[in-house]
């Protein structure tokens, strides 16, 4: 197996025991972008000599004993909404394509830190707003395994990254399920943490009680060592969880046996992809065999989470978009007659068609004689969604269900259809909105050869016992040892 398709805890192993260098592993994922990236489009910026330099860096630590981290001199990508100083941070938006910041996200900060090596900065749906990063607002990254498909979003450009063999890790955002959705299209590994979690210094906001940063890896062991490097308190965050994160390696070999698996009866509708239902009910048997215990539970209120969520994130994501007006940074369309006709011409030539909608509904949302009707009942909305999880963790340790209704979908197929675009998210959304932490692991592959992806929600703070299930699943399957031809080319 060449070094970009490695997984992370393999490659480490490899630079400990001396069998390559960081520069050598890190040369291996370049190359490797130089050679496909015209065909997948995943990256936004390449930093090329910059990761080199990191990674003789790290060589040079090595040599002398010092390791910041497991991961130290292993390639990450990093999602292009994340702050990094002196790179351009666009969001995949017009309105941000020259915009480079003066610091780095805490996230950012900490891959630093552990002497991990940054190779680029990722593709995205404009601002996080999409489900199949052709609402990129500079082009459409392509899914490795198939490239007439969507790789998902809206951290697409992440996954399609580490399914490319551009970068072992990447680093995604997930609101409503940006970080699952695309790790379930591209037969990854994706985790969206408990809010709170990890540091949201640095992120650009998308929706504020929403929006949480994780990791998207190869396997569910890759995902705790790159948890331990970005998880914990940060003071810059005022909603970061004060208590420090536990070592999410600890207990992943644990196994299974006497776990209580829920299975919502809600997650099995009309409209799933009956390849994905059986994968997914095939998965359930396998836990079976390992030894857990699963048995029906009800989420009655997931029927109800694309409007509530749509609602939320809109009227958060129409206040946060405010402050890109021309007047402060990024783009300012010259030539206007007055401040106002600025900010008009400004944000209607820097902003994409679905920003705009979704500006626009959240300006309704939250407008007057409209606020109770829509805001404030998405609000309670979630206190239900929240119980609900609540009521279903009394009778189980973790929740199962497939994370997306179909493997992935034909480029174009679905992005004039907002509707249909929207209910691609339809089985990841309530852990966003109740906070819980969620995860995508693989579980099978249609009769095209797709992936298809299994997704499993955990109590709040509870990252540990997702992956030690998930990692339980990934020894007595080799789902995720497979690799997109286009990374075996």
């Amino acid at each position: 197996m060449d070094l970009p398709d490695l997984s992370a805890f393999d490659a480490a192993r490899l630079l400990n025991e001396g069998q390559c260098s960081s520069v050598e592993l890190t040369r291996a994922c370049l190359e490797r972008i130089e050679r496909v990236e015209p065909r997948v489009r995943a990256f936004v910026t390449v930093l090329a000599d910059q990761a080199l330099d990191s990674a003789r860096q790290a060589d040079q630590a090595r040599a002398q004993g010092k390791i910041a981290s497991p991961l130290m001199g292993v390639p990450v990508a990093v999602k292009d909404n994340m702050c990094m100083r002196d790179a351009p941070t666009t969001c995949s938006s017009k309105i941000l394509e020259n915009f480079i910041p003066p610091y780095d996200a805490t996230v950012v900060q900490r891959l630093t830190a552990a002497g991990m090596v940054v190779v680029g900065k990722t593709n995205l749906d404009e601002f996080a707003m999409g489900s199949s990063t052709e609402n990129s607002g500079l082009f459409t990254t392509h899914n490795p395994w198939d490239l007439e498909r969507a790789p998902g979003g809206s951290s697409g450009g992440s996954t399609a990254a580490v399914a490319a063999g551009e970068a072992l890790l990447a680093l995604g955002s997930d609101t409503g399920g940006s970080i699952r959705q695309p790790a379930s299209l591209c037969g990854l590994v994706g985790l969206k943490p408990t809010y709170g979690r990890v540091s949201r210094y640095g992120l650009v906001a998308f929706a504020s009680s929403l929006d949480q940063i994780g990791p998207i890896t190869r396997t569910a062991r890759d995902a705790a060592l790159l948890m331990n490097v970005i998880g914990g308190h940060d003071p810059l965050d005022s909603t970061s969880w004060p208590e420090p994160a536990p070592n999410y390696c600890e207990g992943l070999d644990r196994g299974v046996r006497g776990l209580r698996i829920g299975v919502p009866k809600e997650y099995f509708i009309e409209g799933i992809d009956p390849e994905v239902e059986a994968a997914v009910r095939q998965a359930i048997e396998q836990f079976a065999a390992l030894g857990a215990e699963a048995a029906e539970v009800s989420l009655p209120t997931m029927p109800y989470a694309i409007p509530t969520y749509y609602i939320c994130a809109t009227a958060e994501a129409s206040s946060n978009l405010a402050r890109y007006d021309g007047a402060h940074y990024g783009l300012r369309v010259e030539g206007a007659d007055n401040i106002i006709d600025m900010f008009s011409r400004t944000r209607a030539q820097g902003f994409g068609a679905e920003v705009k909608r979704r500006i626009m509904l959240g300006t309704y949302a939250l407008s007057a004689g409209f606020y109770d009707a829509y805001y404030m009942k998405g609000l309670k909305a979630r206190t239900l969604f929240k119980r609900d999880f609540e009521r279903a963790f009394e009778k189980c340790d973790v929740i199962l269900g497939p994370t997306t209704p179909t493997p992935a979908f034909q480029l174009g197929e679905k992005v004039d259809d907002p509707i249909q675009m929207y209910l691609c998210d339809i089985f990841t959304t309530p852990a966003n909105l109740a906070g819980n932490p969620a995860l995508s692991i693989p579980c099978g592959f249609s009769a095209a050869g797709l992936p298809i992806g299994l997704q499993l929600i955990a109590p709040l703070f509870d990252e540990a016992r997702l992956l030690q299930t998930a990692h339980a699943f990934e020894q007595a399957t080799d789902y995720h040892k497979a690799r997109a031809n286009l990374a075996a080319d």
